[in-house]
């Protein structure tokens, strides 16, 4: 799959059930029940948030609100100047592809639009590969809490963005 293949658009109702298909596959990931994932997307709803789903195109003359298979998404709350990264995952098949890199290069410039200035998250301890994806667009280590997940139990790394530090989007 190539970027040009891979379309980020704001997440809908119809992309829920994908979404919640998704989620399940992945152990790590957060486990959020329907109306969680209607509310991430409700521009009413408090914290105000940004939900982004990534899809892939089958073809360049297609419509992308129209087709293409869901495979990722992510969600983030705004409470400007700050803001947090609830969520971002690929579908396992989709994995190791930099598919969560263009995800998350969107989902940073959407943030950056809504007034966000710093954005915090907190990862699994064992989640090397996201750690080094999230270095790589700028994020820092600034804590940890212990015993932060379960199942299994595991520590979590909280990390923060100065948005106007992200490597090439000055």
């Amino acid at each position: 799959m190539s970027a040009e293949s891979v379309h980020i658009r704001a997440m809908t109702a119809a992309d829920v059930d994908r979404v919640l298909e998704i989620q399940s596959e992945l152990p790590s990931a957060p486990h959020w029940g329907r109306q969680a994932w209607v509310d991430a997307f409700d521009l009413g709803a408090a914290p105000r948030r940004i939900a982004l789903v990534a899809v892939e195109m089958p073809g360049a003359s297609a419509a992308p609100q129209n087709c293409g298979e869901i495979f990722g998404f992510a969600v983030a709350s705004l409470l400007p100047p700050e803001g947090e990264l609830e969520v971002i995952a690929i579908s396992q098949e989709r994995q190791r592809l930099g598919l969560g890199r263009l995800l998350l290069g969107a989902l940073l410039e959407h943030v950056r639009r809504a007034g966000v200035v710093e954005l915090l998250f907190e990862v699994r301890a064992s989640n090397l590969a996201a750690m080094g994806l999230y270095r790589e667009f700028g994020f820092r280590q600034v804590g940890s809490r212990a015993g932060y997940y379960a199942n299994p139990v595991e520590d979590a790394m909280l990390m923060r963005l100065e948005l106007g530090s992200v490597p090439g989007r000055e």
